[in-house]
């Protein structure tokens, strides 16, 4: 009698019973691994986000937060995850279009990898009306496997750009951090400068634009590359809300 093809899925025995995978004879190695998953919104919730006039305070700060606290809970969350030490977790927000995307990176000195940890950051909700979707892993690194990066990663890489920490779509603030979002052609000396500018300033696109008397989707066309520059108008009221010389933006 022929024996029966072994189970392709770790997490079952021969039985199909569910166990935790023995991870005893594997070598302690440093891993990584990183997640991204976009949030969409209705406009009123986007703008109250960006805005930071939400209810409850700054939201995307305490997502950030909620996201760490979840890469950390993640054994409790999903059964049969292994307990892992994290060792480090970062959380990004990049924002357009009504949609804020989440790009979480986790690490950790272990015997499995932190892929299921990086997901579940990821994957934490803005509010309550959020829609999740596209999550997915963009990377992952360390142990016997090695470096991993799916073809779905890095093809949305092609229209997206870096999800640094200053890499954003949408200015908005997080715990004193103005986030201006980013060209799509890549760093330009004149609007990095400007985004600098805005974020030393903590310069949100809403209220300086409604103070300067000029449209926000001017200082956004601009700051994401859908504009060469400001009117001569717009730019020395800019200046003039700001306070300071209208080359002083550039510097």
């Amino acid at each position: 009698m022929s024996k029966p093809p072994a189970n392709p899925l770790s997490h079952l025995d021969d039985k199909g019973a569910a166990r935790m995978v023995d991870v005893s004879a594997k070598d302690d190695t440093a891993r990584e691994a990183t997640a991204q998953s976009t949030i969409m919104l209705s406009p009123e919730a986007f703008a109250a986000v960006m805005d930071g006039t939400a209810p409850k305070g700054d939201v995307l700060a305490a997502a950030r937060i909620a996201g760490i606290m979840a890469a950390k809970r993640v054994p409790d969350l999903i059964p049969l995850c292994h307990p892992l030490p994290i060792t480090g977790a970062e959380i990004a927000f990049e924002a357009a279009g009504n949609r804020i995307t989440i790009t979480a990176t986790v690490k950790t000195v272990g015997k499995t990898g932190v892929e299921m940890e990086a997901l579940t950051a990821a994957t934490k909700a803005v509010d309550k009306e959020a829609v999740i979707e596209n999550t997915r892993l963009l990377a992952k690194s360390g142990g016997k496997s090695g470096d991993f990066k799916p073809r779905s990663a890095a093809m949305a890489d092609t229209p997206r750009q870096t999800v640094q920490r200053g890499s954003r779509a949408t200015p908005k603030l997080i715990m004193g951090e103005v986030f201006a979002p980013r060209a799509a052609g890549g760093p330009d000396t004149r609007r990095e400068a400007f985004r600098a500018f805005m974020t030393r300033n903590r310069l949100r696109a809403s209220s300086w634009s409604k103070e300067a008397g000029v449209p926000m989707g001017e200082i956004m066309s601009y700051l994401t590359g859908q504009s060469r520059g400001f009117s001569a108008e717009s730019l020395a009221r800019l200046a003039k809300a700001a306070k300071v010389a209208p080359d002083d933006m550039f510097r």
